[in-house]
């Protein structure tokens, strides 16, 4: 063979790698799987049971930013959905489920599922979807910088809490002691007498905290509050109280009770507000993340991100039952009015 075949066989080659690499670069935006011939495998834990209104909150979303992504379930995507249905001790088991599919990364809805991530897997990489400040509750070193195999999205946690407490403050003006209802079971809650000192002094309010977790503890808290002359009441998000809200909507009716909670899907008629993030803004960028890490990025060099979108819900149902005026400002300012 000649040098001028041979040089014709080497363009011809270069030109059939060219051809390849362009192939690739330019294969749908479908993630890692795709790339290497198998389908992507994403499991996805929550504690509460998926009804109606985190399926269009949570995982609605979710699936709706991996179809943007150009992720098709059952083509290039596998997604693994595992909940506790409400009970926390069931969490442990339901992780260790995910994890024995393999999954390529876990998407880890709220912190009580985070956690339980966190106790189970140092190796899988962990997208922790509203959760709080991840430094304080050691999920990372920093939030540029996670350091291990978990990464996300952070609510504004103790920022918002303080909002719902002014909340509170507005819709009972005389209010001499505010409680906040909270489920020790749903993660750490460091430093939050510290905030509530800072808080007090500028309501000119006492706060207090009370525990709930399970339902069986609602009655109990609830009269402890009675006893104590609580005039409003902030109830945290967990999975305890979305899956039990019917009930503490009511008791919260019955007790004659100003709450405020944490999202839109809490309120059932005996919840005055909610000011929370925007779930499904978040958790469409979940998915982002997920790709992310289905192409390559490491948990541990992706920074922590921090939700950017807030969401007030007032309900005029609750607010009339209670004999509570809310303020036309308000009512303007708010994203969703429930009449």
């Amino acid at each position: 063979m000649n040098s001028r075949s041979l040089d014709a066989n080497g363009r011809l080659r270069r030109r059939a790698a060219c051809a390849a690499l362009l192939s690739l670069l330019t294969l749908p935006h479908s993630g890692f799987a795709q790339v290497v011939g198998r389908k992507a495998r994403i499991g996805f834990l929550i504690e509460p049971p998926i009804d109606s209104g985190l399926q269009k909150a949570v995982l609605d979303p979710f699936r709706q930013g991996l179809r943007q992504l150009g992720y098709v379930e059952g083509q290039n995507v596998v997604l693994d959905v595992r909940s506790a249905d409400g009970k926390f001790d069931r969490l442990p088991e339901r992780v260790k489920e995910l994890l024995r599919l393999e999954p390529d990364v876990l998407i880890a809805a709220f912190p009580a599922a985070t956690m339980a991530a966190k106790d189970a897997t140092r190796t899988v990489p962990v997208v922790a979807t509203s959760v709080d400040d991840p430094v304080v509750t050691g999920l990372a070193v920093t939030m540029a910088r996670p350091g291990g195999n978990i990464t996300g999205i952070s609510s504004f946690s103790q920022e918002v809490l303080a909002k719902r407490l002014q909340l509170v403050h507005e819709l009972v003006p005389n209010v001499r002691l505010i409680g906040v209802l909270i489920n020790p079971n749903a993660g750490p809650s460091t430093g939050l007498d510290t905030r509530i000192a800072t808080w007090e002094r500028m309501l000119g309010t006492r706060i207090r905290v009370y525990e709930a977790r399970g339902p069986d503890d609602f009655e109990g808290a609830l009269a402890a509050m009675a006893r104590d002359q609580v005039g409003g009441l902030v109830v945290l998000a967990d999975g305890n109280t979305y899956t039990h809200r019917v009930l503490l909507n009511q008791l919260c009716l019955d007790r004659r009770m100003p709450s405020v909670w944490g999202g839109r899907e809490f309120l059932t008629g005996g919840g005055v507000a909610s000011y929370q993030s925007d779930f499904p803004a978040m958790f469409r960028r979940a998915a982002a993340l997920a790709d992310k890490i289905l192409k390559g990025d490491k948990p541990a060099e992706m920074p922590f991100e921090q939700a950017t979108k807030l969401e007030l819900v007032i309900d005029k149902r609750a607010a009339k039952a209670l004999g509570i005026t809310v303020s036309k400002a308000r009512l303007m300012s708010a994203d969703v009015v429930l009449e």
